[in-house]
């Protein structure tokens, strides 16, 4: 029967939580268009109006 490894020792709880220090989620920057004043990702273009950095970029069908 083969051997599978394992740990020698116990992993500690310091050593376990540096190694998720990590893993923590990050909240989107979320900034407003200039142009429609909806809320949007930096450096993106608005889903909104379709403008980017002051010009439309993308022509959005409206509801």
């Amino acid at each position: 029967m083969a051997k599978h490894p394992v740990p020698k020792k116990k992993t500690s709880k310091s050593k376990r939580d540096m190694r998720r220090s990590h893993h923590a989620l990050v909240a989107p920057n979320l900034v407003e268009c200039p142009h429609c004043h909806a809320k949007k990702l930096q450096h993106h273009i608005c889903d909104s109006c379709g403008y980017y950095d002051g010009r439309q970029v993308l022509q959005v069908a409206s509801a």
